[in-house]
């Protein structure tokens, strides 16, 4: 199979508006993030590593990851969003910026990684989701 076949052309645009859309929803009401993922098939990797396991897989774990969060209201600041096309009509997307956590006064930085795929009906699904706190 060739690699460069079903390459999405449109990818940042695709990209920045899965960005756009993700988080508005996320900050608004993140128990409406399921139909973004797809079911048995999407994993999350959140804050994942062998001292604190943090991989789900399947809509319904990775939704009750989401809403288990201890925090009230969240704000994403995006600051670069990069994107580029992966084989098979894909495009892997990386996210930078600032979390604002209900009062907190100092926001927190974050990056997160989606990888999106595409759908028989022309839109896109996260395939693999990786987010990370950055600290230190």
């Amino acid at each position: 199979m060739d690699p460069l076949a079903n390459i999405c052309t449109s990818f940042e645009q695709v990209g920045q508006a899965f960005v756009s859309h993700y988080y508005s929803v996320f900050d608004t009401d993140r128990s409406q993030l399921g139909p973004l993922y797809k079911d048995d098939i999407s994993m999350l990797n959140f804050e994942h590593s062998p001292q604190r396991p943090g991989q789900f897989k399947g809509t319904v774990a990775i939704l009750q990851k989401l809403q288990s969060l201890q925090f009230q209201q969240v704000k994403h600041e995006v600051v670069t969003i990069d994107c580029q096309p992966s084989p098979g009509g894909g495009v892997v997307v990386m996210v930078c910026g600032n979390l604002q956590i209900d009062a907190e006064q100092n926001p927190q930085k974050f990056s997160q990684v989606f990888q999106l795929l595409p759908t028989s009906s022309g839109s896109f699904y996260i395939f693999n989701d990786i987010f990370r706190l950055n600290v230190g």
